[in-house]
């Protein structure tokens, strides 16, 4: 039985569950899932980010980077991001055989995102209903999604973001619109859109900022039928209840992203499936390590937990002896003489006592210490950059102009591309970065997965579908 006052809504020409599938980064939704997701009559959402082609046996073609520039390496991702997506979009198409509706997502701030974005739309017309797209400000899309006549649903976190994005750009492609996802900062997994004005130890409830983002956007002129769709920490429905067919927020849809992960059709490996049943409440940790500079929620595996602790070996320096940084530090072995405070520098030298010998420079005039071995798999990830963000605070790079953000490298980040390319295709999970949303725990929690339960995805829509 349906949850009462969930009706479908009109999407793309026909009847649809108002049931989004989050799009979730590197090969962790594909066509698969969403194909599938579509098939049980909601929204399926093949992620267009590095997706993955197959060759022949049906198996996935390794994304090798053999060129010996980044800008070459870069030509050679957006080749394999359109190649990947345009393969994934199809076969979620033929999946879905008519039913639901197939959108794509896209992050904004991926290297060569308006390129891919405008080649995987060129060579699926017909099958991509709509494009998601977050992870930055992109105003560009409304133009995009007008030139190849899909809808667009631009993800942000505030009303303030969707007023600029609207003003600047989407009042003029308004009829392509077809939702606005708020996608909450401090519950979503992934990347989240957190201002300097927020506090990320401070979680806001959403209910309030949703009812701002929907009085925006009727001062705007936005229809109320316009859905605004809920990410982030959404499990079930019976939870938000007072969300559907209420006056205040006008037309809602839901989207969900953790508890697809678990389900057969899930691209993720199984020791990533696995891993889900464990997490324990607080096991998510909302961190600033990721090289895009966006505050973004993963699973405190030993990965971040490095991060973590790399960040806090840490001490400022300065190039030259003043009040406060008043003894040399001897152990840095090139860039010339480095100045420290003298409670610091007893702190360094624990630090080498423990095998961490290694001072790295930060953008922000301060040593990492890490041992010889971090020290080279940093050193060999910063130069085999492939350029798979517009601006990387790990690797400097940029995807224009003149490829360089200007800033050191950052050697407390990571490479994002390698970490999920790893754990997506079946790498150890405690050795990577591990996206989940905070709701990840009530794995552990619903009897629904008791016993090892993994449902199908039509199994797990009709169970949402139900309320649970």
């Amino acid at each position: 039985m349906t949850f009462k006052g969930l009706k479908p809504i009109t999407y793309g020409g026909r009847e649809v569950w108002p049931l989004i599938e989050g799009g979730k980064g590197v090969s962790a939704t594909n066509h698969a899932s969403s194909g599938a997701w579509a098939a049980a009559g909601g929204i399926g959402t093949v992620s267009a980010v590095n997706a993955d082609s197959y060759d022949e046996n049906g198996d996935p073609i390794p994304q090798v980077y053999d060129q010996r520039t980044r800008e070459e390496r870069h030509q050679q991702l957006i080749q394999y991001a359109i190649d990947g997506a345009t393969e994934q979009v199809k076969r979620a198409h033929e999946m879905a055989n008519g039913k639901g509706a197939i959108n794509i997502n896209v992050l904004w701030e991926m290297g060569g995102a308006q390129e891919v974005l405008e080649g995987v739309l060129a060579q699926t017309k017909g099958m991509v209903t709509g494009v998601t797209c977050g992870a930055g400000m992109p105003y560009k899309l409304s133009e995009i999604a007008e030139r190849h006549n899909v809808y667009y649903l631009p993800i942000i976190s505030s009303g303030r973001a969707f007023r600029a994005l609207w003003k600047r750009a989407y009042h003029k492609v308004p009829h392509l619109m077809a939702a606005v996802v708020y996608e909450d900062p401090w519950l979503a997994g992934g990347h989240n859109g957190l201002s300097n004005a927020e506090d990320p130890r401070e979680p806001q409830d959403p209910y309030p900022r949703v009812k701002q983002l929907r009085e925006m956007m009727r001062k705007e002129g936005v229809a109320d039928d316009i859905p605004i769709v809920m990410a982030g920490g959404v499990w079930n429905l019976r939870e938000w209840e007072n969300w559907i067919d209420n006056p205040e927020l006008g037309a809602i849809a839901f989207q969900f992203g953790t508890r697809p992960l678990l389900t057969h059709e899930s691209p993720i490996p199984q020791v990533w499936k696995d891993a889900l049943r464990d997490i324990k409440p607080g096991d998510v940790l909302l961190h600033k390590f990721s090289p895009t500079g966006f505050y973004s929620s993963a699973v405190k595996t030993p990965f971040l937990y490095d991060l973590m602790h790399r960040s806090d070996r840490q001490i400022p320096f300065a190039k030259a002896a003043d009040e406060d940084h008043s003894v040399q530090l001897e152990i840095v072995k090139k860039g010339g003489k480095l100045w420290v405070k003298p409670e610091d520098k007893k702190r360094a030298k624990v630090w080498v006592g423990e095998g961490h010998t290694e001072a790295l420079k930060t953008p922000d005039d301060t040593l990492v210490f890490v041992t010889p071995e971090s020290r080279d798999t940093i050193r060999k990830d910063q130069s085999d950059c492939m350029g798979c963000l517009s601006h990387c605070g790990f690797s400097s790079w940029k995807d224009h102009d003149n490829f360089t953000t200007g800033r050191l490298a950052d050697p407390r980040s990571f490479c994002i591309q390698k970490t999920l390319q790893d754990i997506a295709h079946g790498d150890a999970v405690e050795n990577n970065l591990m996206f989940a949303g905070h709701s990840a725990y009530r794995f552990r929690e619903d009897p629904f997965y008791s016993n090892n339960y993994t449902p199908s995805v039509k199994e797990l829509v009709e169970r949402i579908l139900t309320g649970d």
